[in-house]
Protein backbone atom coordinates (compact mmCIF):
# COMPACT_ATOMS: atom_id res chain seq x y z
CA UNK A 1 0.00 0.00 0.00
CA UNK A 2 3.02 2.52 0.75
CA UNK A 3 4.13 1.92 -2.73
CA UNK A 4 1.17 2.73 -4.12
CA UNK A 5 1.00 5.84 -2.36
CA UNK A 6 4.57 6.77 -3.12
CA UNK A 7 3.57 5.78 -6.79
CA UNK A 8 0.31 8.04 -7.06
CA UNK A 9 2.22 11.14 -5.34
CA UNK A 10 4.72 10.49 -7.90
CA UNK A 11 2.92 10.28 -10.74
CA UNK A 12 0.78 13.93 -9.66
CA UNK A 13 4.00 14.98 -9.26
CA UNK A 14 5.07 14.36 -12.76
CA UNK A 15 1.70 15.21 -14.35
CA UNK A 16 1.53 18.69 -12.40
CA UNK A 17 5.33 19.92 -13.04
CA UNK A 18 4.75 18.35 -16.76
CA UNK A 19 2.25 21.33 -17.02
CA UNK A 20 3.43 24.14 -15.24
CA UNK A 21 7.55 23.46 -17.30
CA UNK A 22 5.59 23.35 -20.68
CA UNK A 23 4.19 26.55 -19.82
CA UNK A 24 7.12 28.50 -17.73
CA UNK A 25 10.19 26.41 -18.66
CA UNK A 26 12.78 24.73 -16.21
CA UNK A 27 13.13 28.24 -15.00
CA UNK A 28 9.80 28.29 -13.87
CA UNK A 29 9.42 24.96 -12.16
CA UNK A 30 9.33 26.24 -8.79
CA UNK A 31 9.07 23.36 -6.45
CA UNK A 32 7.13 25.48 -3.31
CA UNK A 33 4.49 25.99 -6.32
CA UNK A 34 4.55 22.46 -7.07
CA UNK A 35 4.00 20.78 -3.64
CA UNK A 36 1.10 23.46 -3.09
CA UNK A 37 -0.52 22.77 -6.65
CA UNK A 38 -0.49 18.78 -5.90
CA UNK A 39 -1.35 19.26 -2.22
CA UNK A 40 1.83 18.06 -0.74
CA UNK A 41 4.58 19.66 1.58
CA UNK A 42 7.88 20.64 0.09
CA UNK A 43 10.11 18.83 2.31
CA UNK A 44 8.35 15.91 0.37
CA UNK A 45 9.13 16.11 -2.95
CA UNK A 46 12.39 15.91 -2.13
CA UNK A 47 11.46 12.44 -0.89
CA UNK A 48 10.58 11.59 -4.77
CA UNK A 49 13.31 13.67 -6.30
CA UNK A 50 15.71 14.86 -4.49
CA UNK A 51 16.66 17.84 -6.24
CA UNK A 52 14.86 20.34 -9.47
CA UNK A 53 17.43 18.56 -11.71
CA UNK A 54 16.20 15.01 -10.53
CA UNK A 55 12.74 16.50 -11.08
CA UNK A 56 13.29 17.81 -14.25
CA UNK A 57 14.91 14.93 -15.85
CA UNK A 58 11.92 13.09 -15.02
CA UNK A 59 10.06 15.06 -16.36
CA UNK A 60 11.81 15.33 -19.67
CA UNK A 61 12.60 11.66 -19.88
CA UNK A 62 9.06 10.71 -19.17
CA UNK A 63 8.00 13.01 -22.04
CA UNK A 64 10.20 12.24 -24.64
CA UNK A 65 9.03 8.31 -23.62
CA UNK A 66 5.69 9.41 -24.67
CA UNK A 67 6.38 11.02 -27.20
CA UNK A 68 8.17 8.22 -28.70
CA UNK A 69 5.35 5.65 -27.98
CA UNK A 70 2.61 8.65 -29.71
CA UNK A 71 4.91 8.23 -32.58
CA UNK A 72 5.18 4.44 -32.97
CA UNK A 73 1.33 4.62 -32.06
CA UNK A 74 1.01 6.94 -35.08
CA UNK A 75 2.70 4.20 -37.55
CA UNK A 76 0.37 1.46 -36.01
CA UNK A 77 -2.79 3.15 -36.21
CA UNK A 78 -1.75 4.81 -40.23
CA UNK A 79 0.55 2.16 -41.90
CA UNK A 80 1.04 4.93 -44.71
CA UNK A 81 4.12 6.78 -44.29
CA UNK A 82 2.94 9.93 -45.98
CA UNK A 83 -0.22 9.80 -44.25
CA UNK A 84 1.92 9.91 -40.76
CA UNK A 85 4.08 12.45 -42.36
CA UNK A 86 0.88 14.58 -42.73
CA UNK A 87 -0.01 13.69 -38.84
CA UNK A 88 3.36 14.46 -37.52
CA UNK A 89 2.86 18.81 -36.82
CA UNK A 90 -0.44 17.41 -34.46
CA UNK A 91 2.03 16.06 -32.05
CA UNK A 92 3.17 19.41 -31.21
CA UNK A 93 -0.06 21.26 -32.09
CA UNK A 94 -1.63 19.43 -29.06
CA UNK A 95 0.36 21.49 -26.87
CA UNK A 96 -0.79 25.16 -28.43
CA UNK A 97 -4.25 23.65 -28.02
CA UNK A 98 -3.84 23.28 -24.45
CA UNK A 99 -3.55 26.55 -22.92
CA UNK A 100 -1.36 27.64 -25.40
CA UNK A 101 1.09 25.56 -23.76
CA UNK A 102 4.80 24.27 -26.18
CA UNK A 103 6.05 21.56 -26.58
CA UNK A 104 8.01 20.69 -23.22
CA UNK A 105 11.62 19.28 -24.49
CA UNK A 106 11.51 22.73 -26.99
CA UNK A 107 10.99 25.22 -24.01
CA UNK A 108 13.65 23.98 -22.25
CA UNK A 109 15.63 23.45 -25.50
CA UNK A 110 15.56 26.98 -25.32
CA UNK A 111 17.03 27.36 -21.83
CA UNK A 112 19.39 24.86 -22.62
CA UNK A 113 22.29 26.57 -21.25
CA UNK A 114 21.15 27.46 -18.19
CA UNK A 115 19.89 23.60 -17.95
CA UNK A 116 21.06 20.56 -15.47
CA UNK A 117 23.89 18.10 -17.32
CA UNK A 118 20.96 15.63 -17.05
CA UNK A 119 18.23 17.96 -17.96
CA UNK A 120 20.15 18.43 -21.05
CA UNK A 121 20.84 15.03 -21.82
CA UNK A 122 17.10 14.15 -21.32
CA UNK A 123 16.19 17.50 -23.98
CA UNK A 124 18.64 15.91 -25.97
CA UNK A 125 16.63 12.73 -26.34
CA UNK A 126 14.02 14.11 -27.00
CA UNK A 127 15.31 15.63 -30.32
CA UNK A 128 17.15 12.67 -31.04
CA UNK A 129 13.83 10.67 -30.81
CA UNK A 130 11.58 12.80 -33.30
CA UNK A 131 14.35 12.91 -36.00
CA UNK A 132 14.85 9.25 -36.00
CA UNK A 133 11.19 8.60 -36.38
CA UNK A 134 10.98 11.41 -39.30
CA UNK A 135 14.29 9.64 -41.06
CA UNK A 136 12.49 6.10 -40.69
CA UNK A 137 9.02 7.63 -42.01
CA UNK A 138 10.63 9.57 -44.74
CA UNK A 139 12.91 6.57 -45.93
CA UNK A 140 9.67 4.56 -45.81
CA UNK A 141 7.65 6.88 -47.77
CA UNK A 142 10.16 6.70 -50.50
CA UNK A 143 10.85 10.41 -50.07
CA UNK A 144 14.80 10.44 -49.32
CA UNK A 145 17.18 7.54 -49.35
CA UNK A 146 19.33 6.61 -46.02
CA UNK A 147 21.86 9.64 -46.99
CA UNK A 148 19.46 12.16 -46.74
CA UNK A 149 16.84 11.14 -44.21
CA UNK A 150 18.73 12.60 -41.34
CA UNK A 151 19.12 16.38 -42.93
CA UNK A 152 16.00 16.03 -44.03
CA UNK A 153 14.17 15.13 -40.71
CA UNK A 154 16.05 17.38 -38.69
CA UNK A 155 14.97 20.29 -40.95
CA UNK A 156 11.33 18.89 -40.53
CA UNK A 157 12.25 18.68 -36.89
CA UNK A 158 13.23 22.31 -37.12
CA UNK A 159 10.37 23.87 -38.58
CA UNK A 160 7.63 22.33 -36.69
CA UNK A 161 9.10 22.93 -33.44
CA UNK A 162 9.96 26.76 -35.00
CA UNK A 163 5.77 27.30 -35.85
CA UNK A 164 5.01 26.20 -33.04
CA UNK A 165 7.23 28.74 -31.00
CA UNK A 166 6.00 31.34 -32.87
CA UNK A 167 2.08 30.95 -32.67
CA UNK A 168 2.65 30.63 -28.91
CA UNK A 169 4.61 34.05 -29.22
CA UNK A 170 1.40 35.31 -30.65
CA UNK A 171 -1.13 33.33 -28.51
CA UNK A 172 -2.46 32.05 -32.10
CA UNK A 173 -2.87 28.49 -33.46
CA UNK A 174 -3.59 29.91 -36.29
CA UNK A 175 -0.01 30.93 -37.00
CA UNK A 176 0.91 27.45 -36.60
CA UNK A 177 -1.24 25.87 -39.10
CA UNK A 178 -0.68 28.56 -41.86
CA UNK A 179 3.17 27.59 -41.40
CA UNK A 180 2.33 24.00 -41.41
CA UNK A 181 0.13 24.73 -44.34
CA UNK A 182 3.41 26.50 -45.89
CA UNK A 183 5.95 24.05 -45.45
CA UNK A 184 3.41 21.38 -47.33
CA UNK A 185 2.80 24.25 -49.93
CA UNK A 186 7.07 24.06 -50.61
CA UNK A 187 7.60 20.77 -50.59
CA UNK A 188 9.30 20.35 -46.87
CA UNK A 189 6.06 18.32 -45.45
CA UNK A 190 3.95 15.85 -47.59
CA UNK A 191 0.74 17.76 -48.79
Amino acid sequence: MKGEVSTNSSEKILTAATQIAQAHGYGGLNLRTLAEEVGIKAASLYYHYPSKADLAAAVAKRYWEDSAATLEALLVDTPDPIACLRKYPDTFRKSLANDNRMCLCSFMAAEYDDLPDIVKKEVQTFSDVNVAWLGKVLQAAGIVGSKEAKRRALAIFSAVAGAQLMARSRSDIKIFDTLIGTYRDSGLLPA
